[in-house]
């Protein structure tokens, strides 16, 4: 006959499982549908603090912390009705007043009338885990400190520049007769319309990152386009853009007012910033219908860049692919992130002195 080896003689079962029983180092234990303890190994004792027999001669509720009796009751109701229980924690105390945590598993057999249970000991993960919520609480509060600064000081710091706008559009540029004058002028004009556009950016990019949900609405693309071509009206003259527009094949689109115009912004001013020097830019806007998806095309004969060099990284945050002094790595962000957030997507093409083409697909 041959011996089975994985075998375990009857006669030395009741030694290696008892053996097992008192060694393991998880809680194990043995209760009866009376919610009395009827067996537990030393690991128990251990970590509570008690002695076997006190654990066996009371209620195991009153051995849990106060606070998780109730919910810890309908538990093991759902366990006298034949429901194992898996992953279950709550809070014990330990005899010099220490609170534990515990991580159940429970399964019941009622023909015996008895609950066999294996608890391990999570009290380090919980600290650890209230030890980060504490800092994520303290955090929040630092960073909504942070993000409450920025707005007020972009806000304090928009109004003298739009007051300071105000201004050039007072001054009567006839009256003028030095040259030099009105080249300062219209410098700051620009200066001040830069300065006014990085701090829209910063507040683009806080807006962003609160993952607000955009309101949207039709807008009509060339009153929505209007809007933002007199807000850089002299940037514009200044630079002698030519700008073709066409929307015949699609008016209007269901967006945010705020995101589109915020595209237009930026892929405008980038298109002027990034043109090729001794070049006017050209830039072309129009819509249309490919496949059923509405898009929105737009392209420039600037500088362009090397796509190979580019690749994945053209919309990530604060990077930069020339040299201009004004570039800072935030509009093509956040144009990227106003289509995106709404389900469309942006794709690019672009060639070194050849001009950025970006193909905008709204969202079905």
């Amino acid at each position: 006959m041959t011996k089975n080896h994985n075998s375990i003689p009857n006669s030395d079962n009741k030694y290696i499982f008892e053996h097992f029983f008192e060694l393991s180092g998880d809680l194990l234990c043995i209760a009866g549908f009376d919610g009395f303890f009827r067996k537990i190994n030393p690991a128990v004792s251990k970590l509570l603090g008690y002695t076997n027999e006190e654990l066996l001669s009371k209620p195991i509720s009153e051995f849990q912390f106060i606070d998780d009796r109730e919910y810890t009751s309908k538990s093991r109701e759902k366990v006298l009705e034949n429901h194992p229980l898996f992953n279950f924690e709550n809070r014990y105390v330990t005899k010099s007043g220490e609170i534990v945590w515990l991580s159940w598993t429970s399964m019941p057999i009622p023909d015996e009338k008895l609950v066999y249970a294996v608890a391990k000991n999570v009290t380090h993960r919980k600290k650890q885990e209230d030890e980060r919520n504490l800092l994520l609480t303290k955090f929040t509060k630092i960073n909504n400190h942070f993000k409450k600064l920025s707005y007020t000081t972009s806000h304090d710091l928009r109004s003298p520049v739009n007051n300071l706008l105000a201004i050039f559009t007072l001054i009567d540029d006839s009256k003028i007769e030095d040259p030099e004058t009105l080249k300062l002028i219209e410098m700051l004009k620009l200066i001040t319309e830069s300065l006014k556009q990085s701090l829209n950016d910063y507040v683009d990019v806080l807006i962003q990152e609160d993952h607000t949900i955009a309101q949207i609405e039709e807008i009509d693309f060339t009153e929505s386009l209007n809007t933002v071509i007199f807000s850089v009206n002299s940037l514009i003259q200044t630079s002698n853009a030519v700008i073709n527009i066409d929307f015949s094949q699609l008016k209007k689109i269901n967006f945010n007012r705020t995101y589109l115009e915020s595209i237009f912004l930026n892929l405008i001013t980038n298109s002027i910033k990034y043109s090729r020097p001794g070049c006017s830019p050209i830039i072309s806007i129009y819509s249309r219908k490919t496949d059923g998806i509405n898009q929105l095309i737009f392209s420039d004969n600037g500088l362009g860049f090397d796509m190979n060099i580019a690749k994945d990284k053209i919309f990530d945050l604060h990077q930069k692919f020339n040299n201009h002094i004004d570039s800072k790595g935030i509009g093509l962000y956040l144009v990227n992130n106003h289509i995106t957030s709404l389900g469309g997507k942006i794709d690019v093409e672009s060639k070194i002195n050849e001009g950025t083409t970006f193909t905008i697909s709204f969202k079905k």
